[in-house]
C-alpha cells in the first residue's frame, strides 16, 4: 500500500499526473514560442511535474540500496522544477530569469518525456518487441529517443529566442 492505494492504483495515479504534466507541459512550450505566458496551464504544468517527480520515489524500489537512473532523473526534474518556480514566481521573469525560466522548465518536460518514451518500450508490447532488453537499448529505442531530444533541442533553441511575454498584469 502507498498513500493507502495498492501498488497498481498507485502507479495509474502516478501514471495519469505524468500525463497531465506532459500534455500541459507541451501546450505551454508551444505557446511560450509565440510569447504567451499561459498562467494557469503553467502552474498545472509545474505542479503536475512536480508530482510526477515526488511521486515517482514512493514507488518501489524506492528507497533502494543503490542509486538508479530514476532517482537521478527525479532528483534532477526537482532541482530543476525549484529554479523554474523561482524564475517565474520569485523573480517574475526579469532579465536571465526569463531564460532561466524557460531553460530549467523545458529541460525538466524533457526529462517527463524521455521516461515516456523508455517506459513506452517497457510497457507497450509492439514496441517492446522492437526494443526487448531491459532497460531498452536497441536501435529503435535509440532513434526514438534521438528524434525526442533533437525536437526538444530545436524547440528550446526557439522559445530561448523567442519568449518575450509581455509584464504580467497586477491582480
Amino acid at each position: 500500500m502507498i498513500l493507502g492505494m495498492s501498488l497498481a492504483t498507485f502507479v495509474l495515479v502516478h501514471v495519469v499526473i505524468s500525463l497531465i504534466a506532459i500534455v500541459a507541459g507541451l501546450v505551454v512550450m508551444f505557446g511560450m514560442l509565440g510569447s504567451k505566458r499561459m498562467p494557469g496551464l503553467t502552474a498545472i504544468f509545474l505542479l503536475f511535474t512536480i508530482l510526477t517527480s515526488v511521486s515517482g520515489f514512493l514507488i518501489p524500489p524506492f528507497p533502494s540500496e543503490k542509486l538508479l537512473p530514476s532517482h537521478m532523473f527525479g532528483f534532477l526534474s526537482l532541482v530543476l522544477l525549484a529554479i523554474a518556480c523561482f524564475a517565474l514566481y520569485i523573480m517574475k521573469l526579469n532579465g536571465a530569469w526569463r531564460w532561466i525560466y524557460a531553460l530549467t522548465a523545458l529541460i525538466s518536460l524533457y526529462l517527463n518525456v524521455f521516461v515516456l518514451v523508455v517506459q513506452s518500450f517497457l510497457k507497450v508490447p509492439a514496441l517492446h518487441a522492437l526494443a526487448p532488453s531491459v532497460p531498452p537499448a536497441e536501435p529503435p529505442f535509440a532513434v526514438a529517443q534521438g528524434v525526442v531530444l533533437v525536437f526538444f533541442v530545436v524547440v528550446i533553441i526557439g522559445v530561448l529566442r523567442r519568449f518575450r511575454p509581455a509584464p504580467a498584469q497586477p491582480a
